[in-house]
């Protein structure tokens, strides 16, 4: 048969919490009860998420996860972000809850994604569908840049920022002058979202610093703009 719907049922501490989260995403509260157990199911046009609480459940320890299949990738993340700037007043980086970036992943066929981890320490995964996917670019060459894929993998996927901060550490500290130093930019602006993930500000300042030190003609700052417009977030997330 055709037209079948498959939704996710994910864990949580509180419902009142994901609720909140995700109102500020764009959803909305389709049913909730209290008894005879916490449950609420919510909804964003054609996104459908169910969760339940437990007592005890400790986020952090969530394996909680779903895919959302979407023909865009980067409007969903725009209008995701717009949210929490209206709820929160910056783009959530660090802690529960957070987002990732959208970024093309090679364990994905370079194809973009990123991810919500909400206060439940679930991960919803964006991913462009494959059956809509425009053609995705070339694979990253040189050291800089197949490091950078390597850590996206390792902290986007994966949810292991701290082996993603030894690969992006080591090719920072083999970086030479012949270096693209838009990637540059991209790579030290991912280390220091990845600080701030790991509650680390320092190195995110840093990091932040040493990007905005970088020099650049007109066509890499050019090239380089979407990475510094992570980058103001980034900052804004510090203050």
């Amino acid at each position: 048969m055709t037209n079948e719907v498959t939704v996710p049922l994910l864990p949580c501490a509180s419902i009142d919490d994901v609720a909140a989260f995700y109102t500020a995403l764009g959803f909305s509260t389709t049913y909730r009860q209290r008894k005879p157990s916490p449950y609420v199911t919510l909804q964003r046009e054609d996104l459908h998420l169910h969760f339940f609480e437990m007592a005890g459940f400790d986020p952090e320890q969530s394996y909680g996860s779903c895919l959302v299949l979407t023909p865009d990738v980067a409007e969903l993340h725009r209008a995701f972000a717009a949210g929490m700037r209206a709820a929160y007043g910056k783009v959530l980086v660090s802690g529960l809850p957070r987002m990732t970036r959208p970024r093309a992943r090679k364990n994905a066929d370079g194809l973009g994604g990123f991810s919500v981890i909400d206060p439940g320490g679930n991960w919803i995964r964006v991913v462009q569908n494959a059956a809509t996917a425009p053609t995705p670019p070339p694979a990253p060459t040189g050291r800089l840049a197949t490091a950078l894929a390597n850590a996206v993998v390792l902290a986007d996927s994966k949810g292991d920022a701290v082996q993603a901060v030894r690969v992006l550490d080591g090719a920072l500290a083999r970086a030479e002058a012949g270096d693209d130093p838009v990637t540059y930019v991209e790579v030290l602006v991912y280390r220091a979202e990845l600080a701030l993930t790991l509650h680390d500000r320092e190195t995110a300042t840093e990091m932040l610093a040493r990007a905005a030190r970088t020099a650049l003609n007109a066509d890499e700052t050019e090239r380089a703009a979407p990475t510094f417009e992570i980058a103001a977030d980034l900052t804004a997330a510090l203050r």
